[in-house]
């Protein structure tokens, strides 16, 4: 097929999770049910922690954005997936794959640096105590979530700059469900090595800083533990950081998982379904880990709830 100008690549194909016509329906309203649940727990997390003045503090700040970025986040790949199945479609076209990839990115981006800054978080909360206030002040919190926006917004721009110099053949398949960055790269008919490089730099130190604080942060909140006399004030302290400590798990370790089976099993499907987990359940899950391991949150919801039942 001979190669045209990226210009005139009006859209490209997109080969989805199952090409079994009678699994369409199951799938459309499994990802339907995951995505309204998504967005509705995360929501509800929101308006908890604006609605209850106990929970003004930087933690639960946090936490507010990045249940906003888990809808986002959501938001980017699963309704366009949804659309494709109800009209059984595979289409994108090449302005709404460059929106998704670079969308992705952002959102998928700032997870990890939320990650990153609500450990720092909990490593002042517990390390420096007295300090606590002043380190984390409004200002100081608002700055670091702009700062997190700022990069990872640039990031991705300079991702999607690059292969707007690419060029693709009509009728490109992109072997997953959304238009993820290195696929499209794999599909590209010029070369990509500029492309792959500064994908794997960036990726490499936008990934390693952040995991790199918060194994800092996390080693700094034991050594601070283990120094504790008091059992209670352990248990205290160290509660305060189960809810993330679940989050963080369950992002890097799917995140790690998908990595894994992309090296070990060559199948785009199988390595579709694997993306799933951390494009798709990772933000479901999420507000139920924050509302079932906190009984700040539990107590907020409550108090939320029964505010709304006693509404005329």
């Amino acid at each position: 097929m001979e190669a045209e100008n990226h210009t005139e690549v009006s859209q490209f194909l997109l080969s989805g999770l199952s090409d079994d016509p009678e699994l369409q329906s199951l799938l459309f309203g499994l990802f339907l049910s995951v995505y309204l649940a998504t967005v509705l727990g995360n929501l509800l997390i929101i308006l908890t922690i604006i609605s209850d003045s106990h929970l003004h503090t930087p933690m639960y700040f946090f936490l507010s954005s990045l249940s906003f970025v888990d809808i986002c986040f959501i938001s980017t790949t699963v309704p366009k997936m949804l659309v494709n199945i109800h009209a059984y479609s595979k289409t994108i076209s090449y302005r709404g794959c460059l929106t998704q990839v670079y969308f992705f990115v952002v959102f998928a981006g700032m997870d990890n640096f939320l990650l990153t800054v609500m450990a720092y978080d909990r490593f002042v909360a517990i390390c420096h105590p007295l300090n606590y206030t002043v380190i984390m002040n409004p200002r100081a919190c608002v700055l670091l979530v702009l700062i997190c926006w700022f990069i990872i917004s640039w990031d991705s721009l300079l991702h999607v700059l690059l292969v707007l110099q690419l060029t693709f053949s009509t009728g490109t398949e992109i072997p997953h469900f959304f238009c993820d960055l290195p696929q499209v790269l794999k599909v590209a008919q010029s070369d990509t090595l500029i492309n792959n490089i500064i994908l794997y730099v960036m990726t490499a130190l936008l990934g390693v800083f952040p995991v790199s604080g918060i194994l800092y942060s996390y080693f700094q909140i034991i050594s601070s533990l283990m120094k504790m006399s008091s059992n209670a004030r352990k248990y205290k302290a160290f509660s305060t950081c189960g809810s993330h400590l679940s989050v963080v798990s369950l992002f890097y370790g799917t995140g790690l998982g998908v990595y894994l089976s992309s090296a070990l099993t060559p199948s785009s499907k199988r390595f579709s379904i694997a993306s799933v987990m951390y494009t798709v359940v990772t933000p479901m899950l999420n507000p139920f880990i924050y509302t079932l391991r906190n009984k700040d949150m539990k107590r907020a919801l409550e108090r939320l709830l029964s505010r709304v039942a006693s509404c005329p």
